[in-house]
C-alpha cells in the first residue's frame, strides 16, 4: 500500500517517510490528524472501554488506570499517528516502551491474553474513532488505514509478547543469583569473597544493615482493587528508587511488608585498623545519606518506612542483622516515625526493653497517674514541648493555670516533681519502662 497516491496528498511532511506516501484521508482530513487531535479524548475512551470489557483491569488502583495506563495508551496513539503519517513504524523505543509495560502487568499478576486484548481493543477504538467520519467513496483509504492498524497491531502484540515474558521470567537470571547468593554468604556469616567476585562487586569495609517495616499503601485497602497488584506497585516503586539511590549497591531480600537490605558504606575518615568510626560529623555523613535514601524510598512506594539500621564488617553482617531487627521492634513499640533509627537513638527504650526488676520499679513509679488518664498525657506533653507550661496549655487547649494544677497533683501523686530539673531523667525513664511493660516484650 506505500504507493497510495491520491489527489488530496498533503504536502509531504520534512521528517522521514515512506517515499511517495501520503496519510489516509477519512472524511476529508487525514487519519493521523484526527487521531493527534482526539488523543485525550481517544485514551479515555481506550481506559474506559478496557474496564468494561476487561474486567481484570478493574483490579488495579485508581491512580495507576489515571496515571500510568492513560499516559501510556496517549503514546501508543500518538506513536499510531505517527505511522499514519509516515507510512513508516514507530520509532524502535515505542515498542521498547510496550515491552516494559507488559513486564510490569506481568508482575503485577494479569493474565497475557488480557493485556494481549487491551492492544487489540485499543486500537479497536481508534479504528472507530477515525472512521465514524468516513464518508461514501473512502473505501480505498479506509482498506490503507485498516493495513496500517494491522501492521502496528502485529508489531505491538509482539513486543508485548516478549515484555510478559521478560516480565514473568523468575529473578533468579544470572546476575540476580549471584547476588542473592552474595547476600545469602554474609547473613550466614560465611565466607563472602567469591560470592561477591561472581556477582562483580567489590565487599566494602562495612556494610550499613537495614531491616525495614514497609506500611500498607492506600490503595491495598480501596475497594475493588486487587492488594496483591498495589502491593506489588508499591515495592516495585521502593526497589527502583532504592537501586537509584545506592547505585544499584544495595543488596536486599525485600516482600511488600519489609525486610532486610545491606548498603554499603564509605567512611574516609575510618583508621584502616578501626573497629569502629570515629565519633564525628565524618562519621555520620553517611547515616545522613542513608536516613535521606529511607525517606525518599518511602516517597516513592507512597507508604510510610520504618528501618532498624546497624553497622557492620562483612563477616559481622549476622549481629548486625540482629541487632537492626531489635532496633526496628523497639521503634515500632515505642511509636518512633517512620525513618531511619539506628541504637544510638533508641538506648534508653531499648535497655528498658529487656525484662528486669529495674524495669518494672520504674514503671511503677508512674502507676499512681494510670487511672487519671489527664495527667499522664499532660505529662507526655510538657516533657514534649520542652517543659514549656504555656506551650502545653496550647496544646491541650487548656488555661496555664490548670496545666500548674495539674503537674502540682503529679508531683503530689508520684513525689516526682516535673518543675525540679533533678526529677526529669527518672520520669523520663519512668515513662519509658511503662511504655516497655505495656508493649509486648522485645527478646
Amino acid at each position: 500500500m506505500t504507493d497510495h497516491n491520491a489527489p488530496h496528498c498533503p504536502t509531504p511532511s520534512t521528517s522521514a517517510q515512506t517515499p511517495g506516501w501520503c496519510a489516509p484521508v477519512i472524511g476529508g482530513l487525514p487519519a493521523d490528524q484526527r487521531l493527534i487531535g482526539g488523543v485525550r479524548e481517544l485514551a479515555e475512551a481506550v481506559v474506559a472501554a478496557l474496564l468494561d470489557r476487561v474486567p481484570v483491569y478493574r483490579r488495579l488502583p485508581r491512580e495507576q488506570l489515571t496515571g500510568e495506563l492513560t499516559r501510556d495508551t496517549e503514546r501508543r496513539i500518538r506513536a499510531l499517528a505517527h505511522a499514519v503519517r509516515t507510512g513508516l513504524p514507530a520509532p524502535a523505543e515505542e515498542f521498547t516502551a510496550v515491552r516494559e509495560a507488559a513486564a510490569r502487568r506481568a508482575e503485577e499478576g494479569l493474565p497475557l491474553d488480557a493485556v494481549l486484548l487491551a492492544h487489540h481493543l485499543g486500537l479497536e477504538v481508534c479504528w472507530e474513532f477515525v472512521t465514524r467520519h468516513a464518508r461514501d467513496g473512502d473505501a480505498a483509504e479506509l482498506l490503507v488505514l485498516n493495513r496500517l492498524l494491522l501492521d502496528q497491531l502485529r508489531e505491538v502484540t509482539t513486543a508485548a509478547g516478549a515484555g510478559y515474558l521478560d516480565g514473568r521470567r523468575p529473578a533468579t537470571d544470572r546476575r540476580c543469583a549471584a547476588r542473592q547468593s552474595l547476600l545469602t554468604a554474609l547473613l550466614a556469616g560465611s565466607p563472602a569473597e567469591e560470592a561477591a567476585d561472581r556477582a562483580g562487586l567489590r565487599l566494602p569495609a562495612r556494610y550499613a544493615v537495614l531491616c525495614l517495616s514497609i506500611a500498607d499503601h492506600p490503595d491495598e485497602h480501596s475497594p475493588g482493587v486487587d492488594p496483591g497488584i498495589a502491593a506489588r506497585r508499591k515495592l516495585r516503586r521502593l526497589t527502583a528508587e532504592l537501586d537509584h539511590r545506592t547505585r544499584q549497591s544495595a543488596l536486599s531480600t525485600l516482600t511488600a511488608s519489609g525486610g532486610l537490605v545491606l548498603v554499603p558504606l564509605h567512611a574516609p575518615a575510618e583508621p584502616p585498623d578501626s573497629p569502629q568510626w570515629p565519633d564525628s560529623a565524618t562519621a555520620d555523613a553517611p547515616w545522613a545519606q542513608l536516613a535521606t535514601t529511607v525517606a525518599a524510598v518511602a516517597r516513592a512506594a507512597g507508604a510510610a518506612v520504618l528501618a532498624g539500621a546497624a553497622a557492620a564488617a562483612p563477616a559481622e553482617v549476622p549481629e548486625a542483622a540482629a541487632l537492626a531487627y531489635e532496633v526496628l521492634a523497639v521503634a515500632r513499640a515505642f511509636g518512633r516515625p517512620p525513618g531511619l533509627h539506628r541504637l544510638d537513638d533508641v538506648l534508653l527504650e531499648y535497655q528498658l526493653t529487656r525484662p528486669s526488676r529495674a524495669r518494672a520499679r520504674l514503671a511503677a513509679l508512674i502507676e499512681p497517674l494510670a487511672d487519671g488518664g489527664e495527667l499522664l498525657t499532660t505529662l507526655r506533653t510538657h516533657l514534649a514541648g520542652g517543659l514549656n507550661r504555656r506551650h502545653t496549655a496550647s496544646a491541650l487547649h487548656l488555661h496555664p493555670n490548670t496545666v500548674d494544677y495539674r503537674l502540682r497533683r503529679i508531683a503530689a501523686l508520684t513525689g516526682l516533681d516535673p518543675a525540679r530539673p533533678a526529677d526529669i531523667p527518672r520520669i523520663t525513664a519512668a515513662l519509658a519502662a511503662r511504655d516497655a511493660e505495656q508493649a509486648s516484650p522485645v527478646r
